[in-house]
C-alpha cells in the first residue's frame, strides 16, 4: 500500500476513478458536439445581379447556364419566387434580414438599416456556423450585417477576366476547407456582379442573332447579346462552386441555391414591379433531401430564405420575420407555401431620378396587382429618358413602347398566367373587376402591416440613404445651389 507523506495528502490512486469518469464526460460531450457540427447542414446561397430569370435556359431563355441546369436536374426549379424589391440594395437587405424592405428600414436604393435589426450571422453564429459574404455587398451598416466578408467572387467589370491555374475564388475554396478540418458548418452568401452593366465578360458572338424578348428593340440586340454572355459567365461561377464542393466531398450535406435577383436594366424590367422586375429564378439542390428534377409553382419570396436557413440548421422560430420557412417544399412534404408576394419600387435616390415614382405590387396565383403612387409623373430616371430619346425618330410602336415606360395609370392588373411580360393592363375591365379589388384589398392590409403610409413613406426615403448616398446627394445639391 502506497504510504502518504501527510496526513491530509490523498493518494493518487483514489482520485483515479473520480479522474475518468470526468474524462468520459468530457469525451462524451465532444463526440456530441462533433456530431452535432457534422449533422448541421452547409448553406451556400449564389445570388446573380440584374438578371431577368426567363432569359436563362433554364427557365426556357436564350442564355446557356449548364451548370445551373445540372442543379436543377438535381434539386428543384421555383417557378414563382419574388423579391421585395426590385433593386439591388433593398432587395438584399429584405434576403438577409428576412424581413421587408419599409420594416427593416432600407427601401430606397444604397441604404441603411435600423440599428435594431439583426440578420443571419446573429443567428446562425450563435449554433456555431461560420457565416461568410464574398462579393457584391449593398448593405449598411456592418453592426446589423456581421459577416465575414471576402473580397472574392464580385470580378470587377473594368478588367480583364484573368487566366488561372486551379481555382479562381481561393479564399472560397480556403472557408470550404477550414470547414472540413474544423468540422464546422458554414453559410456562404457568393455575390456576383453578373450580369450587371456594362457587359464585359462572356463571349456575345454567340448570341448576336438570338431572338429578342418582349423587354427589347432592335436597338437594344448588340446590348443584349453582350448581357446573355454575362449570364454565362455567372453560370461559370456557379460551376467553378459546385466543383468546389464535390471536391471536398461536402455536397451530400450542403443545401444550395442560385438566384437570379431582380430583373435585367431593359425597360419593364428593374427599378419596376412588373414580372419581370421582381420575379427571380431561384434553383435549390440537397442530395438527399431534396426530390431531383421537382418544379414547384408555390409562391416563395427572398424574406423566406433565412427562416429556411435556421429550421434546417434546427434553430428555434424566430418572431419578428415577414418571411417564413419553405423546408417543407424542399422536403415534398407540402406543395404549397403562400398566398401572396409582395413588392415595392422606390426611385428616390436612384442616380438621375427627376420626380418621385413609388409602387406598390401584389401577385397571387394569376393576377399581378400593381399601385403607382404618383402616377401624375413620369418615371423618369436615365434608362427611360435614354430611351425617349433613342426612339423619336423610330416608328409609332418604338415610340409606344417607351411611352407605356415613362408614363402609367394608377392601377395595373395583370394576367400573368398569360401575360408575363405584362403588356395587357386589365385594370378597370368589368370582367375583371373582383381579382383587382381583392389585390388592391390584399395590398392595402399588406402595406399597413408594414407601416407605409404610401405618398409619405416614398417622400420621407431619403433618410434611409446610407452614408455614401447622402453625401452624394449632398454634393449635388451643393453642385446645383440648391442647399
Amino acid at each position: 500500500m502506497m504510504k502518504l507523506n501527510h496526513p491530509h495528502e490523498i493518494s493518487p490512486l483514489r482520485l483515479m476513478p473520480m479522474n475518468f469518469n470526468l474524462i468520459l464526460i468530457f469525451l462524451s460531450l465532444a463526440c456530441w458536439v462533433i456530431g452535432e457540427a457534422s449533422e448541421k447542414p452547409n448553406f451556400v446561397f449564389i445570388l446573380a445581379d440584374d438578371c431577368t430569370y426567363l432569359d436563362m435556359e433554364v427557365y426556357g431563355g436564350p442564355a446557356k447556364t449548364p451548370h445551373i441546369l445540372e442543379l436543377a436536374q438535381k434539386g428543384i426549379t421555383f417557378m414563382r419566387c419574388y423579391q421585395s424589391a426590385a433593386m439591388c440594395s433593398p432587395t438584399r437587405h429584405a434576403l438577409y434580414t428576412g424581413i421587408h424592405p419599409i420594416r427593416n428600414g432600407a427601401y430606397p436604393n444604397h441604404a441603411r438599416a435600423y440599428e435594431n435589426v439583426r440578420s443571419v450571422p446573429h443567428f446562425l453564429s450563435k449554433k456555431n456556423y461560420r457565416v461568410v459574404l464574398a462579393g457584391k455587398r449593398h448593405i449598411e451598416p456592418e453592426s446589423v450585417f456581421p459577416f465575414e466578408y471576402l473580397d472574392e467572387f464580385a470580378d470587377p467589370s473594368d478588367r480583364e477576366v484573368r487566366k488561372v491555374i486551379g481555382w479562381r475564388y481561393p479564399k472560397v475554396l480556403q472557408v470550404m476547407r477550414d470547414s472540413v478540418s474544423a468540422n464546422r458548418p458554414f453559410c456562404l452568401f457568393l455575390c456576383s456582379n453578373e450580369p450587371h452593366g456594362p457587359y464585359t465578360k462572356g463571349d456575345a458572338s454567340v448570341y448576336k442573332d438570338v431572338a429578342l424578348s418582349p423587354q427589347q428593340l432592335e436597338l437594344h440586340r448588340s446590348s443584349y447579346a453582350k448581357y446573355l454572355a454575362e449570364i454565362t459567365y455567372f453560370d461559370g461561377q456557379v460551376g467553378e462552386i459546385t466543383r468546389m464542393l464535390e471536391s471536398l466531398d461536402l455536397r451530400r450535406n450542403t443545401l444550395v441555391m442560385v438566384a437570379s435577383e431582380q430583373g435585367s436594366s431593359f425597360p419593364f424590367g428593374k427599378w419596376t414591379c412588373y414580372e419581370m422586375g421582381v420575379a427571380s429564378g431561384l434553383v435549390a439542390s440537397w442530395p438527399g433531401v431534396i426530390e431531383p428534377g421537382t418544379k414547384t409553382d408555390a409562391i416563395i419570396e427572398y424574406v423566406d430564405v433565412v427562416p429556411t436557413f435556421l429550421e434546417a440548421a434546427g434553430i428555434p422560430q424566430v418572431k419578428g420575420f415577414d418571411g417564413r420557412s419553405f423546408l417543407p417544399l424542399l422536403q415534398g412534404k407540402t406543395k404549397q407555401h403562400k398566398q401572396y408576394a409582395y413588392s415595392i419600387q422606390t426611385t428616390v435616390g436612384v442616380n438621375g431620378v427627376r420626380q418621385p415614382y413609388g409602387i406598390r405590387s401584389v401577385v397571387d396565383q394569376r393576377f399581378r396587382y400593381i399601385l403607382n403612387l404618383f402616377p401624375e409623373n413620369e418615371f423618369s430616371i436615365p434608362v427611360s429618358r435614354n430611351l425617349r430619346s433613342a426612339v423619336a425618330d423610330l416608328g409609332q410602336d418604338e415610340r409606344d413602347f417607351a411611352n407605356r415606360y415613362l408614363k402609367r395609370s394608377r392601377e395595373e392588373l395583370f394576367d400573368i398566367s398569360k401575360d408575363p411580360y405584362c403588356q395587357l393592363n386589365l385594370a378597370g375591365h368589368p370582367a375583371f373587376h373582383s381579382q383587382q379589388e381583392s389585390l388592391r384589398s390584399a395590398l392595402q392590409n399588406w402595406m399597413t402591416s408594414q407601416h407605409d403610409l404610401g405618398r409619405q413613406t416614398e417622400l420621407e426615403a431619403g433618410a434611409r440613404h446610407n452614408r455614401w448616398k447622402t453625401a452624394q446627394l449632398k454634393t449635388e445639391k451643393t453642385r446645383l445651389g440648391t442647399e
